[in-house]
């Protein structure tokens, strides 16, 4: 069977593995679990978290609108309830332009060397 890039490895991520990818800690991610119920992580038996690729989108969100953005947990609460498409649509620009500007820095400094 060939290999597939574009296949995803895991189905389920720990907390620290999440708390990681966003550079913040994992109490955070419980917290933000009781204010936002979209964030809703499995748990198995033993009470360790699970996070989907949903899950981890989730966060995403919440972490652009109160990070990002600089929003009180309030206003992020609003905001999901009253407009949750335009919150996510906001969170995949952000991304997208983090990631140009990373690869733009790249190819300066790729430049800068020659």
């Amino acid at each position: 069977m060939p290999y597939n890039p574009n296949k995803e490895l895991k189905k389920y991520y720990g907390i620290a593995e999440v708390a990681e990818q966003f550079g913040v800690a994992e109490s955070l991610l419980r917290y933000w679990e009781k204010e936002f119920p979209n964030i809703k992580p499995r748990k198995s038996g033993r009470g360790v978290r699970q996070y989907t690729k949903e899950d981890i989108e989730e966060v995403r969100i919440v972490y652009n609108l109160l990070k990002v953005r600089g929003m009180k947990i309030a206003a992020a609460k609003q905001v999901l309830s009253k407009n949750k498409k335009a919150a996510t649509d906001t969170s995949e620009i952000i991304d997208r332009l983090e990631s140009i500007k990373a690869e733009l820095k790249e190819i300066s400094r790729e430049l800068g060397e020659l």
